[in-house]
C-alpha cells in the first residue's frame, strides 16, 4: 500500500516532470518561432514568386524534425510554426509532405496565422487547387493519390463554392487523360458550383472525346 509520503513524492516528481517538459517544447517553440520570423524576412525581400517558392524548399528541411515532433506527438496545441510549414509544404507542390500535417491542423481545428485570413479547410484546399493546376499548365503534375485524397479529406470541410470549384477544376485535369468519365463529372461539378472557374471549354472537349472514343462495351 502506498504511504501519503510516497504519493507525494510521486505527483511532485510528475508535475516536476511535467513542467520540464513544458518548458523543454516553450522553449523549442520560441526558437522556431524566432527562426520563422528571420526566415519570413528573407522572403519577404524577394519579389519572384517563383523565387520565393524555391527557396520555401530550400528551408523546409530545417523545420522537418519540429513538424515530425508535432505529428509523433499528436499534439493538440495551435502551432503556428507548423501552420506555417504546411501553407510552404504546399505551396512546393510536395502534397504527400503536406497531407499529414493537414490532416492533423484539421483534426484539431487549428487556425492559420493571423496574416493569412482564411480558414484551415479553405487556405489548403485553395493551395492544393492552386498548386495542382499550376503543375497541370506546366506538366509537373504526379500527385493525382494525394490530390484525391485530399478532396477527400476536405469533403465536408465548409469552404466558399469558388474555391472548391478550383479543386474540382484540377481535379478533372488531373484525370482527363486516364480517367475521362471521372473528369467530366469534376468538371460537371466545378461549373455547378462556380460558373466562372473555367471548365465550359473543357467540357465540350471531354464530352467530344468520349462520344469519338466510347468505352469497349465488348465481353469476353
Amino acid at each position: 500500500m502506498m504511504t501519503p509520503a510516497r504519493r507525494h513524492l510521486l505527483r511532485h516528481q510528475a508535475q516536476a516532470a511535467n513542467q520540464q517538459e513544458n518548458q523543454t517544447y516553450a522553449n523549442g517553440y520560441e526558437l522556431m518561432l524566432a527562426k520563422l520570423a528571420t526566415d519570413k524576412r528573407r522572403l519577404k525581400a524577394i519579389q519572384s514568386i517563383e523565387r520565393k517558392i524555391e527557396v520555401k524548399g530550400e528551408l523546409l528541411p530545417d523545420y522537418q524534425p519540429w513538424v515530425s515532433g508535432v505529428l509523433a506527438a499528436d499534439s493538440q496545441q495551435q502551432d503556428d510554426v507548423f501552420m506555417t510549414v504546411l501553407l510552404w509544404t504546399l505551396d512546393t507542390g510536395d502534397f504527400p509532405a503536406a497531407y499529414p500535417m493537414a490532416e492533423h491542423a484539421l483534426k484539431h481545428g487549428w487556425v492559420t496565422p493571423d496574416q493569412y485570413q482564411r480558414q484551415t479547410a479553405c487556405m489548403v484546399a485553395e493551395e492544393v487547387a492552386d498548386t495542382a493546376l499550376k503543375q497541370l499548365t506546366a506538366g509537373t503534375f504526379a500527385a493525382l493519390d494525394s490530390l484525391l485524397a485530399f478532396a477527400g479529406l476536405l469533403a465536408d470541410q465548409d469552404m466558399p463554392d469558388q474555391v472548391r470549384a478550383r479543386l474540382h477544376k484540377a481535379l478533372g485535369l488531373a484525370q482527363s487523360e486516364s480517367q475521362p468519365q471521372e473528369a467530366l463529372a469534376q468538371f460537371l461539378r466545378a461549373l455547378q458550383l462556380d460558373e466562372n472557374v473555367g471548365v465550359k471549354k473543357l467540357i465540350e472537349q471531354l464530352e467530344r472525346q468520349i462520344r469519338n472514343n466510347p468505352p469497349d462495351q465488348s465481353t469476353e
